[in-house]
């Protein structure tokens, strides 16, 4: 099965069991996750499946959008409400209109210190697994733009919000963050990706509902491959010029626009390759579909 599958990933399960879940229920054993869920979390979970992994280096830059719930108090080792507390139980005394004011430090683009227990890779490792055996993790920051840190409610100890932010970006540390500024701490209590890049809830499959489609009716709910990656135009060629691409050529392609990449395809949904342009409508392709 080829083509990009958008799961609904439920609470208490790693995105690396979704990928299994839905291995089984395919069969298609070459299948990657678009940008990883914590177990808490749910959500957007997007997974390339056959030949169209070979595009997962095209959506590294893909923002996400995210709703959930931070909980003032304390803060944990974790950044969220699965790790251990690390700070004394402390109320909360700020408004929600104090908080407000706090959080717009996370706009636009701030340097950001990625948790401890996370999957930012140190000298190769993933940093939670470092954690978790006790070494000593130090883990660097990273640039990152917040496009939007809305605070939206607050229920007692307990502030809604609404969040974008470019890929890279951890809503758990800008949780943490803001319970340090509130001089009481906090952590992440709730999680949901509502949007990854293109893709958003409206186009998902629950895990659930998931097992109970065919091959047929799965297919059926793949986003139509011109959908993908849609900062790319879109070009079609006819069988010699794809005959071409197929054997690494340059070729010339119908007039597009300057965008520096493009998807080729044959007919209406048989992608072929990504192309590079070259100079005018002369394209060298880098990935090749098949």
């Amino acid at each position: 099965m080829n083509g990009l599958l958008v799961v609904d990933k439920p609470a208490g399960m790693t995105s690396h069991d979704v990928v299994a879940i839905v291995r089984r229920v395919t069969g298609e054993r070459s299948i990657g996750h678009l940008g990883t869920l914590d177990p808490m979390a749910t959500g957007v979970l997007p997974l390339l499946m056959g030949k169209y992994t070979r595009l997962a280096q095209f959506f590294g830059s893909s923002e996400k959008s995210y709703e959930g719930r931070i909980r003032f108090g304390f803060a944990t080792n974790t950044y969220d409400a699965e790790g251990e507390a690390t700070t004394e139980a402390k109320p909360l005394t700020l408004t929600l209109e104090e908080l407000r004011g706090l959080a717009e430090r996370f706009h636009g683009e701030i340097d950001q210190v990625p948790p401890v227990f996370s999957a930012k890779k140190i000298q190769g490792v993933p940093a939670h697994k470092l954690a978790r055996a006790g070494a000593q993790v130090a883990v660097k920051p990273a640039r990152i733009t917040v496009h939007e840190f809305r605070l939206t409610s607050l229920e007692r100890d307990e502030a809604g919000f609404v969040m974008r932010v470019s890929a890279g970006g951890y809503v758990r540390s800008v949780a943490h963050e803001l319970g340090e500024l509130a001089g009481c701490g906090a952590h992440l209590s709730m999680l949901r990706r509502t949007c990854a890049g293109a893709f958003g809830l409206q186009q998902s499959i629950r895990v659930e509902e998931l097992k109970t489609l065919t091959l047929a009716e799965i297919e059926e709910r793949l986003p139509h491959p011109r959908m993908l990656l849609p900062e790319m135009p879109s070009v079609t060629v006819d069988e010699q010029t794809a005959g071409k691409l197929r054997n690494g050529l340059q070729v010339n392609v119908p007039e597009f626009s300057n965008a520096a990449l493009m998807k080729v395809f044959i007919g209406p949904r048989d992608l072929l390759a990504i192309g590079r342009r070259v100079a005018g409508t002369l394209i060298q392709p880098i990935v090749v579909m098949g």
